[in-house]
């Protein structure tokens, strides 16, 4: 086995919650679940959204949710096509999600390893 493969067998990788209060009812926040940001997702997101890392617009912070929300189950709670409802929510809805999705990350040069 390559140690790629190795290190990946080794890789515990869980589930962060992300707390949706706009998105709540009377019992609380909505939560929906966002495991870590891969460089893999960076790539995708940055070949829609060139410089996605040093100009995040709102529509690259839609589809980073559309990417990577799961339901407490793992499933995806959003289709491509749901990417029009989203785009109707307010900014700060869209951006506060995204934002503790990228909680982990500090910087772009942290992210970059620079």
């Amino acid at each position: 086995m390559g140690l790629a493969k190795e290190l990946r067998g080794r890789r515990k990788v869980e589930a962060r919650e992300v707390l949706v209060p706009a998105w709540g009812d009377d019992s609380g926040a909505f939560k929906l679940y966002c495991r870590p940001i891969t460089c893999y997702d960076l790539d995708q997101l940055q070949k829609k959204h060139p410089n996605f890392l040093n100009n995040t617009t709102v529509g690259a912070m839609v589809d980073l949710i559309l990417m990577k929300a799961t339901d407490e189950s793992g499933d995806k709670l959003f289709a491509s096509a749901d990417r029009i409802d989203l785009m109707g929510e307010e900014t700060n809805v869209i951006s506060d999600i995204a934002n503790q999705m990228f909680a982990e990350i500090e910087s772009v040069e942290a992210l970059e390893g620079n």
